[in-house]
């Protein structure tokens, strides 16, 4: 898949996930407008710039609109218009409902659906204008099912929702809105938790028909696909990338049928 002199702006640039994409579309030629709320992005910037790939790099809360705009402005004026928009910033900090505020369920929501939309509505109007554009958002599985993080999944829904009416009302302009969702991911956000419990992983992978769970990569790659010219008649559909997790209850089915398999 060539990439070569396109503009892509990503957003949780700085996380596992977020790396893997910046370097994957820098390393295919393209021009890097990375966002988020994190200043290591500035650094992770620098380092990339030394390795030859054109980017601009910056420090921006996506919940905050008048913030993003003058982001992308600032980038665009930099690089040129978003051909590409991967909207991969997430936050979950609210796990169970019982222990959720109205505040933290808004936090939650705002960041990972009502951020999602600032971005897209800041590259929607050049994409419009030039008849062509690709966004690729990162949902979750829990945007499919009750796994837990109600405030998240709630957010990630709502971003599957938001994912088909900019397919449904952009395709006239050969705009193209997909979402992949991923389920458990082994980023650096895991760490914290394994501190904890060193055998959380090991304990989530029997419920992946897999035996195992995501890698930043493999999220990459579907989102790679999902942008490029390969899937130009893809548009509004809801991939999974999630070892198998959403092909059913494999620890339920093993109990019912005392087989192991």
């Amino acid at each position: 898949m060539e990439f070569r002199d396109k503009v892509v702006a990503i957003t949780g640039a700085s996380g596992g996930i977020g790396r893997e994409l910046c370097k994957y579309f820098g390393k295919q030629g393209a021009a890097i407008a990375a966002f988020d709320k994190s200043h290591a992005v500035t650094a992770f910037g620098e380092q990339l710039r030394g390795d030859g790939i054109r980017i601009e790099a910056a420090v921006v809360d996506i919940g905050d609109a008048t913030a993003v705009g003058s982001a992308f402005a600032k980038a665009t004026s930099a690089l040129g218009r978003v051909d590409i928009l991967i909207n991969n910033a997430g936050v979950t900090r609210h796990p169970s409902l019982e222990h959720t505020t109205p505040e933290g369920f808004d936090e939650d929501v705002h960041v990972n659906l009502n951020g999602a939309y600032n971005c897209a509505y800041a590259v929607l109007p050049g994409m419009r204008a030039r008849r062509g554009g690709a966004i690729v958002n990162i949902g979750s599985v829990n945007g499919l099912a009750a796994l837990g993080d109600a405030a998240y999944s709630a957010g990630k829904a709502g971003l599957i929702s938001l994912t088909k009416a900019l397919a449904l009302e952009f395709g006239r302009y050969n705009i193209r809105a997909n979402i992949v969702c991923p389920g458990t991911v082994r980023t650096p956000i895991w760490d914290e938790r394994l501190s904890r419990n060193r055998e959380v992983l090991s304990q989530l992978t029997r419920w992946y028909p897999l035996g195992r769970i995501v890698e930043p990569i493999e999220v990459m790659r579907a989102v790679a696909f999902l942008a490029s010219d390969a899937a130009s008649a893809i548009t509004g559909v809801v991939l999974p990338v999630d070892c198998g997790l959403t092909a059913g209850n494999i620890v339920m089915a093993r109990e019912l049928t005392l087989e192991d398999f």
